[in-house]
């Protein structure tokens, strides 16, 4: 289908998201702390999808996505956390809030789904 993006191209263009709006944080300790940790968390959602890809066998997938949903709900933590201090306009930070949490459901989903067909196959 034309227009639509991959699961795995969401998750770069997320953390290119993150990394620009962390590089607007003031050079200050908590604007670096916070950029550190939200860079840190992003960037591991996309890496880990990719291993989620490679998986070895259905468990070793479900593990991996699960890491991915955590580093998810990690980084949206680190956003709020951002707005809730005023260190960006939460107006600025809203699309990839929203992204994030959009990511953060399809990605449950999935787990939810692997489960269900691992289920079946055992």
């Amino acid at each position: 289908m034309l227009g639509l993006r991959s699961l795995s191209e969401r998750l770069e263009n997320f953390a290119v998201e993150i990394i620009r709006i962390g590089q607007t944080l003031e050079k200050t300790f908590v604007g670096r702390k916070l950029f550190g940790q939200l860079v840190n968390a992003s960037t591991s959602a996309g890496a880990n999808y990719e291993e989620a890809c490679g998986a070895e066998s259905r468990s070793d997938f479900i593990h991996k996505l699960q890491i991915v949903l955590k580093e998810l709900r990690e980084s949206l933590y680190w956003l709020r956390l951002i707005a809730k201090l005023e260190l960006i306009a939460e107006a600025k930070l809203f699309p990839t809030i929203q992204e994030g949490k959009e990511l953060a459901n399809i990605i449950a989903k999935s787990i939810v789904t692997a489960r269900k067909n691992r289920k079946g196959k055992e």
